[in-house]
């Protein structure tokens, strides 16, 4: 950026240059391609390798840059799995390639791939990405030295992308119709050329190890992704694509609000009508939103949830962009520099993808008019994000800094869905105390079973069976019973000694005559044992 930009931006957008100027200062790179140690997965210090990174720099406009920040290999197989579908979609863009030889090299690609020297210089000289088909025994050259789990990915998705699209590029050709007839075909293609590719994205990144193996068998989520990248572009690039004659809306949608071709869209008079066909147009790319974000969820590697989170975000952000602005029929438009490079900074975790999200959902509701046809189904798809968020990420619960410096949650008291959920913790925290007592007492009473053998039972279904008050009544008795049992010990105890102290003592006691005593203390015990007997315990 010249110097004479930073200074135009800095009085005309001060904020913006703020943002611009913390991304150049702190928004490191995390890895460079060209570093000596990087080479052995790079592939920079092959010059076959180094033309194919070029080649990736010429023709993808928003992949580039976060291609090349991948883990270990996978920048460079992505790089070559780019520049594959990308050679491929430049043979079956080009108008200028009759049908009967565009389906013969479309069809077998996936070999022409893999054979060693082949190139194609066929391609009409404005097409944008010839050079990459001129020059394209590079990237055969480079695909063939990957490791054969990578190739196998590659070639499959090729072999399944390129069958689609010389589908429907026969069927253009030979029934003369230019337009997709319905939503459902307009699906199909973008599922071609970009479900697919998310499809292999998703494949690649669990053979290398750096996401869990079930990743790659996620194919909705996978497609949901592409599609909503895919259908971002189509709406973007609505008048540069229809300048081209490449005709992607459906007629299904468009055909609806009584325009008979797609270019009197941006004909004069027609700007309300053409406003609902793209309001149209957004809902059916929204459908996709919530699929996206539980995709990124998954993802645990940091560069690969970089990689796919940071066109996401600029997605969502490009589809409000688009939303109600009529400069879009007139011209191609994207989202500013100093936003993109705050989506780039923010786009680091799932919650702040998803606040992302949120924040753009909520302006393009800002901007809905509820005369549009598609107020209530845009409402619907927007809520959608706001309640995937809400789901995930409650916006009750903060996350804060305790004293020993570890984050906690922590919920807020003055939302009512806070109290209400202290309230509910308190009431299962009650209900497990009260079950720990029940379980408790349940014990207990089985223990008696045992002991009584009455009283207190189990039925047939385990649970603990009490009849009336048979436990308690049970328990006096035998607290009786040991009482008295206790008290006839310690009198005869006291009993014997007496009779020793007396019988040891006898003769220096005046008008003491042992066997008088011994009687009396005879009858003594003998009352004292039929007292006991009967329960008095008296003497």
């Amino acid at each position: 950026m010249a110097a004479t930009n930073w200074v135009v931006l800095l009085l005309t957008h001060p904020l913006e240059f703020k943002t611009l100027l913390q991304f150049w200062l702190y928004y490191e790179q995390k890895r460079d391609i060209k570093a000596i140690q990087e080479h052995p997965t790079s592939g920079w210090d092959r010059q076959s390798m180094q033309r194919c990174w070029a080649f990736l720099d010429l023709t993808s406009r928003s992949f580039a840059a976060v291609i090349k920040e991948l883990e270990g290999d996978l920048a460079r197989t992505i790089c070559l799995f780019y520049l594959v579908l990308r050679g491929l979609d430049t043979v079956e863009d080009d108008m200028t390639i009759p049908d009967a030889v565009k389906q013969p090299i479309l069809r077998q690609f996936h070999v022409h791939t893999i054979t060693p020297g082949w190139k194609f210089d066929g391609c009409g000289p404005n097409e944008k990405d010839r050079q990459l088909l001129v020059e394209y025994d590079v990237v055969v050259e480079e695909l063939n030295r990957l490791p054969a789990h990578y190739r196998e990915v590659i070639v499959d998705i090729c072999y399944k992308m390129e069958n689609g699209m010389a589908d429907f590029a026969h069927k253009a050709a030979s029934t003369g119709s230019i337009y997709l007839e319905r939503i459902e075909d307009y699906d199909l293609y973008c599922h071609y050329v970009a479900g697919l590719v998310g499809e292999g994205l998703s494949r690649i990144f669990s053979a290398s190890g750096k996401e869990a193996a079930w990743i790659g068998s996620q194919l909705e989520l996978s497609n949901s992704m592409g599609l909503l990248l895919q259908k971002t572009n189509i709406i973007r690039d609505y008048r540069e694509d229809t300048d081209d004659q490449r005709f992607f809306w459906p007629r299904e949608i468009w055909g609806r609000y009584g325009f008979e071709e797609m270019k009197e869209m941006y004909q004069p008079g027609n700007e309300q009508r053409a406003q609902w066909v793209q309001s149209h147009m957004v809902v059916d790319a929204l459908r996709h939103a919530v699929d996206a974000l539980d995709y990124l969820r998954f993802l645990k590697n940091q560069t690969v949830f970089n990689f796919c989170a940071i066109p996401a975000t600029m997605a969502i952000a490009t589809l409000e962009l688009c939303f109600m602005n009529p400069t879009m029929f007139q011209r191609n438009i994207k989202i500013r520099k100093a936003e993109a490079a705050s989506l780039i900074m923010r786009s680091t975790n799932p919650r702040e993808v998803g606040l992302i999200f949120r924040s753009y959902a909520r302006r393009i509701h800002n901007k809905a008019v509820p005369t549009d046809p598609n107020f209530l189904r845009l409402s619907v798809a927007l809520s959608k994000i706001e309640q995937w968020f809400e789901h995930n990420y409650p916006s009750f619960v903060r996350i804060v800094e305790g004293a020993d410096g570890k984050a906690r949650a922590e919920v807020d008291e003055y939302d009512a869905r806070g109290r209400i959920l202290n309230a509910q913790n308190a009431r299962d925290a009650a209900l497990l105390q009260k079950g720990k007592v029940e379980d408790l007492k349940n014990g207990i009473a089985q223990r008696e079973v045992k002991v009584n053998g009455s009283g207190n039972g189990i039925n047939g279904e385990g649970e603990v069976r009490r009849e009336g008050r048979g436990m308690e009544e049970t328990s006096v008795k035998e607290v009786a019973m040991y009482l008295g049992a206790a008290m006839a010990v310690m009198v005869l105890f006291s009993g014997v000694v007496i009779y020793l102290v007396i019988h040891l003592s006898g003769e220096t006691v005046p008008g003491y005559h042992p066997a008088g005593a011994m009687e009396r203390i005879s009858k003594v015990i003998e009352n004292l044992g039929t007292g006991v007997a009967e329960g008095r315990g008296e003497l």
